[in-house]
């Protein structure tokens, strides 16, 4: 159960990672800080922020607090990140934390109790705690990305006006198990 449980986890955070990932690799460098006004956040803060709660819940996982003492979460939101290269390594710096404690977990330690702020939480609430908080902002990238790209964007799954296609050619092949994810991840959603 544990296994089938966190190889599914993986792809999903892999899939959310590869949502942020294309939508960075579409806009300018500009478009990186455009914010739509001083209540917004930009891609860039948005990438900040989760690279901070990342880092924080994910370090020692098993053996410390997810909310460290070191983290600065209202730092998270000011817009200083300085370039594209700066905001791609506090990206991947985030995402690589979050699948090294992913791969540590067995079942040996999947019932440990985890604490975030003090609070006791299964290895699966918090999991799913995350699983939920990441897609969440990873959702106003890519509509950042849509909204300043506008007719430029390039959709990352079904595009508008495909979708009777698209089932046609699922249900066109024999019934089998396998993850949503898998055909995103590879690439050939739209083959």
């Amino acid at each position: 159960m544990e296994n089938d449980y966190l190889q599914s986890v993986r792809k999903q955070f892999e899939y959310y990672k590869m949502l942020g990932d294309k939508t960075i690799a579409q806009v300018t460098d500009e478009q990186l800080f455009w914010n739509y006004n001083e209540e917004s956040n930009s891609i860039a803060t948005i990438v900040k922020h989760l690279w901070g709660n990342m880092l924080s819940r994910w370090t020692d996982f098993l053996t410390t607090d997810g909310e460290k003492e070191w983290r600065d979460r209202e730092g998270e939101f000011e817009n200083d990140i300085s370039d594209r290269a700066e905001l791609l390594a506090k990206w991947n710096e985030g995402w690589n934390c979050l699948f090294a404690a992913l791969d540590s977990l067995n079942e040996s330690n999947f019932n440990q109790l985890v604490y975030i702020r003090n609070q006791g939480h299964t290895v699966t609430e918090a999991i799913n705690r995350q699983l939920a908080h990441y897609p969440y902002h990873v959702g106003q990238i890519v509509f950042i990305g849509k909204m300043v790209l506008n007719d430029q964007w390039t959709s990352l799954s079904i595009p508008r006006g495909d979708s009777g296609k698209y089932n046609a050619d699922k249900f066109a092949k024999p019934k089998g198990k396998t993850h949503f994810t898998d055909e995103y991840i590879r690439g050939d959603y739209n083959k």
